[in-house]
C-alpha cells in the first residue's frame, strides 16, 4: 500500500524510540496498537510472544503486529532501536510475529528515522519514507529463529532450561527426574505442544542460540562450543541441516 499525506489522518505515520537497557533487563508484558519493529543494535534481545519466544541479534529484528502482548529480555547491553508504524503503514507486512533479516539499507533507513523522530504524513518527504520502510520490511528475508513454548507446567521448566543453557550436556533421563515428569510423558507433551520432539526441540534450541552467538561476532569454534558440541565439524553438519547454510554466513 501506498501512503499519502491525504491516505490517513493527523497522526503520525512512523514514531520511534531510542533506548539502552543494561543485561538482564526486563520489559514486562505489555501490547501497543501499532506495530512495532525492534531492533537492537547490540547485544541480543529474548523476544516472547504468541506462545513463542524469539532471539533476535544486531542483524536481525522482530516484527510484532499490533496488539500482540510480548515481554523482552536483554542479554547483554542492548541499544534498542524501535519503530512503531500506524495501521496504514503496516498493512503490507505480516500479521503474526516474525524476525526480519536487516540488511544495511533497511538498518540505515531505521537510524534515519530515528534521527526525525516521528514521521508526519503532512509533510510528502515523510510519507515517501514511510513507502520505503514499508516495502523494505516487506521483503526483507523472514528466519525461523523462533521456538514454541510447551503450556505444560513441566514441560515448560525443562524448554526454559534448555533455552538457557544450550551447551548443558545432561540427558533426558536425569532432565526429566529434575523436572518431576518420566521422560515418557515428556516425550509426549513436546510433540503435542510445541510440534517438534524434545531432541528436536533441544537441537533447535541449540541452533537459534548458535545464531544469536555467530551475529554477536562469535567465531564458529567458539557458537559450537557455546551450544554443547565438542566436534566444529559436526556442529557445521548440523548447522547446515538446520539452516541450509553455513555458520560463517551469519557472522558479522
Amino acid at each position: 500500500m501506498t501512503v499519502t499525506s491525504s491516505a490517513v489522518g493527523d497522526g503520525y505515520l512512523v514514531r520511534s524510540l531510542a533506548v539502552t537497557y543494561p543485561d538482564g533487563f526486563v520489559i514486562s508484558d505489555h501490547d501497543h496498537p501499532w506495530g512495532q519493529l525492534v531492533h537492537g543494535r547490540t547485544g541480543i534481545m529474548r523476544v516472547e510472544t504468541e506462545g513463542r519466544v524469539w532471539l533476535s541479534p544486531a542483524t536481525r529484528a522482530v516484527w510484532l503486529p499490533a496488539f500482540r502482548p510480548h515481554r523482552i529480555v536483554m542479554k547483554g547491553a542492548v541499544a534498542m532501536r524501535t519503530l512503531y508504524l500506524a495501521p496504514e503503514a503496516a498493512a503490507d507486512l505480516p500479521g503474526a510475529a516474525a524476525v526480519l533479516e536487516v540488511g544495511p539499507l533497511l538498518r540505515e533507513l531505521v537510524l534515519h528515522i530515528l534521527a526525525i523522530g516521528m514521521l508526519d504524513p503532512a509533510v510528502p518527504a515523510h510519507a515517501r519514507l514511510t513507502n520505503v520502510l514499508s516495502d523494505l520490511m516487506a521483503a526483507a528475508p523472514r528466519e525461523d529463529l523462533a521456538l514454541p513454548l510447551p503450556s505444560d507446567p513441566r514441560a515448560r521448566a525443562l524448554a526454559e532450561r534448555l533455552h538457557a543453557q544450550p551447551d548443558d550436556r545432561t540427558d533426558f533421563p536425569a532432565l526429566a527426574r529434575q523436572t518431576g515428569a518420566s521422560l515418557r510423558t515428556l516425550q509426549r507433551i513436546f510433540p503435542r505442544e510445541t510440534g517438534l520432539s524434545l531432541e528436536g526441540w533441544r537441537q533447535k534450541a541449540r541452533m537459534i542460540h548458535a545464531v544469536a552467538a555467530l551475529a554477536a561476532g562469535a567465531s564458529v569454534t567458539g557458537a559450537a562450543l557455546d551450544c554443547g558440541y565438542d566436534s566444529v565439524s559436526a556442529f557445521i553438519a548440523a548447522f547446515k541441516r538446520a539452516f541450509g547454510t553455513t555458520p560463517a554466513r551469519y557472522r558479522p
